[in-house]
């Protein structure tokens, strides 16, 4: 039994109920979760997973500057919004490169036997993390998608603690997609839910 991965899974609990809460104190969960998670992906061999932990942490400290400034500035929190259309295309360009660049540094420079799907759960995971530092809607979106494909990635690695994690990650996030959309919503009349 993996005490590592099963502490990475707690604290993942707890980190994902501060974001259906959309709670700033995520931030804080957000740094302790990666580093625990850099050395399980390291010792599976998943290499761009253990990658993106390291811009997890990075985007931990982006995401709560980000909320607190937009709490200050806002007189409250940071309002969860739409992604603007502006930003749709840049963040495709930034995925699909990302997913390229990460897939031939495994194939090329490491023992990764699932190079391609590790790199499409990282890519996607740079845009969700960035579109959560900014409080947009559309991340649990993202994150649906990088649940679902993780945890099937996670079966085939055998951590099943942290596969489990995903699919619980995978329900939440349509949990958490309707929760934000109500915050938003009832945000812009001042409504206290």
């Amino acid at each position: 039994m993996n005490y590592l991965e099963i502490l990475g899974t707690i604290v993942g609990l707890v980190y994902l109920w501060l974001e259906y809460k959309a709670s700033i104190w995520l931030w804080i969960t957000g740094v302790i979760m990666p580093a625990i998670y850099i050395f399980i992906y390291y010792d599976a061999g998943l290499y761009a997973d253990m990658g993106i932990n390291v811009y997890y942490l990075g985007a931990a400290i982006y995401g709560l500057a980000v909320w607190a400034a937009g709490s200050k500035k806002n007189k409250g929190e940071l309002p969860i919004t739409h992604t603007p259309v502006n930003t749709i295309l840049p963040m495709m360009v930034i995925c699909i490169v990302s997913f390229l660049g990460i897939a031939w540094l495994l194939i090329n420079y490491t023992n990764s036997d699932v190079p391609w799907i590790d790199s499409f759960t990282t890519a996607l995971s740079i845009i969700g993390m960035w579109m959560l530092a900014r409080k947009y809607l559309e991340q649990w979106l993202v994150w649906l998608v990088v649940d679902v494909v993780s945890a099937g990635l996670y079966i085939y690695k055998e951590l099943y603690f942290t596969s489990g994690l995903y699919a619980v990650y995978a329900v939440i996030a349509i949990f958490g997609y309707c929760k934000w959309k109500k915050m938003m919503i009832n945000n812009r009349f001042n409504i206290t839910i």
